[in-house]
C-alpha cells in the first residue's frame, strides 16, 4: 500500500505540540530527525533533547483529505500556540515498497578482529567456525557499526586470542544491547554482568543473549543502583566522556588487581581528560586507539595494587 508522509521543520520547543496534533489526525508513526549535522552527544540523564533544527515527520495510511487535515492542524495550532506561526507542512505520497526489506539491506555481517563476527539474524555466518554473535539491529541499542563499539569488540577479540578472557568475569557498564558482554561470553568469559540506566536496554540485552544461546545464569543484568559492588577481571564502559569522568571512582573500583579496562564513547579531543581521570584512580592507561574521530582507551590495574 502507499503511504502519505507529512513533514515540517520545527523549533524543538514546539515539536511536542506538532507531534500531538499530527497524532490526533491519525498518524501511524512520528519520527524526529536532525535537520543539520548538529549531534547531541551528552544529554542530561532523564532528558530527551532535540536539535536546534528538527524535522518532524508523520506517516499516514489514509491518502484522502490531506488539505483538510493540514487546515485542521493549522487551526488547532493557532488556538494553542498563539502568535507562534505554524510551520510549513509539506506532504508527499510514498509508493508501496518493501520497507522492512530495505531496512534489513542496510546491515551486513562485520568482522571484528581475528575471530569475532557480528552477524544480523537474517544472515548465515560467513565463517561457521568463527565466533559468531547473532544480532537483530531492530532490537538493539548498539549494533557494532559505530566506531566506539567496533573498537571495544576488537579489543575483546585481542584479549581472547591472547588467552586473557578464559574463566574471567566481566562487567559492561552501560550495556545497551549487551553486545560487548555477549561477545565476551562467546569469546570465553565465564560470567558477565551488564548494567544500564534504561530498563529497555536490559530487555534488549536479555533478548540478544537468548538469541546467542547465552544461559541466563551466565549473564546478570541490573539497573546501576542494583548492581553488585564487586571487582572484575575485565571492565568495559562504552558510554560518553562526561559520565566516564564523573563515574571514574566507581568504574575504576570494579577493576581487580591485574584486571583490564576499556573505555569508549569518547571523542578524540576528550581522550586526555579520560586518561587523567583514570590514572588518578591508580590505573595504568595506554595510548588511545582512534577510529573516525572516536577513541577507545584501555588500561589495567597493577597486580600489586590493592
Amino acid at each position: 500500500m502507499a503511504w502519505l508522509q507529512l513533514k515540517a521543520h520545527i523549533a524543538p520547543e514546539y515539536a511536542e505540540l506538532l507531534e500531538e496534533l499530527l497524532t490526533d489526525e491519525g498518524a501511524q508513526a512520528i519520527t524526529l530527525e536532525d535537520a543539520v549535522d548538529d549531534p547531541v552527544f551528552e544529554p542530561e540523564r532523564g532528558t530527551t533533547p532535540l536539535w536546534n533544527q528538527t524535522v518532524l515527520t508523520g506517516l499516514y495510511d489514509d491518502l484522502e483529505g490531506v488539505s483538510d487535515m493540514i487546515a485542521r492542524v493549522r487551526e488547532h495550532w493557532a488556538s494553542v500556540a498563539g502568535d507562534e506561526p505554524c510551520p510549513e507542512i509539506e506532504y508527499e505520497v510514498l509508493e508501496d515498497r518493501d520497507w522492512s526489506r530495505e531496512w534489513m539491506d542496510g546491515f551486513e555481517p562485520m568482522k571484528m578482529g581475528q575471530r569475532l563476527w557480528i552477524v544480523p539474524s537474517w544472515f548465515d555466518p560467513p565463517e561457521t567456525d568463527a565466533v559468531n554473535l547473532m544480532l537483530d539491529p531492530g532490537l538493539a541499542f548498539g549494533t557494532g557499526t559505530h566506531p566506539t563499539t567496533a573498537l571495544c569488540l576488537q579489543w575483546l577479540d585481542e584479549l581472547a586470542v591472547a588467552g586473557e578472557l578464559e574463566h574471567k568475569r566481566l562487567i559492561d557498564i552501560g550495556c545497551g544491547s549487551g553486545i560487548l558482554a555477549i561477545a565476551a561470553l562467546k569469546l570465553g568469559v565465564a560470567h558477565a554482568v551488564g548494567t544500564d540506566i534504561d530498563p529497555q536496554a536490559l530487555l534488549a540485552s536479555r533478548d540478544n543473549a537468548g538469541r546467542n544461546d547465552i544461559a541466563e545464569q551466565d549473564f546478570d543484568l541490573y539497573l546501576p543502583e542494583q548492581a553488585p559492588n564487586d571487582r572484575f577481571d575485565v571492565v568495559v564502559a562504552n558510554i560518553l566522556a562526561g559520565p566516564l569522568v564523573e563515574l571514574a571512582p566507581m568504574i575504576a573500583g570494579h577493576v581487580v588487581p591485574g584486571g583490564r579496562l576499556a573505555l569508549s564513547g569518547i571523542l578524540s579531543h576528550q581522550a586526555n581528560d579520560i586518561l587523567d581521570a583514570y590514572r588518578d584512580q591508580g590505573l595504568h592507561m595506554n595510548e588511545p586507539r582512534e577510529r573516525e574521530g572516536w577513541v577507545c582507551v584501555e588500561g589495567y590495574r597493577p597486580a600489586e595494587s590493592v
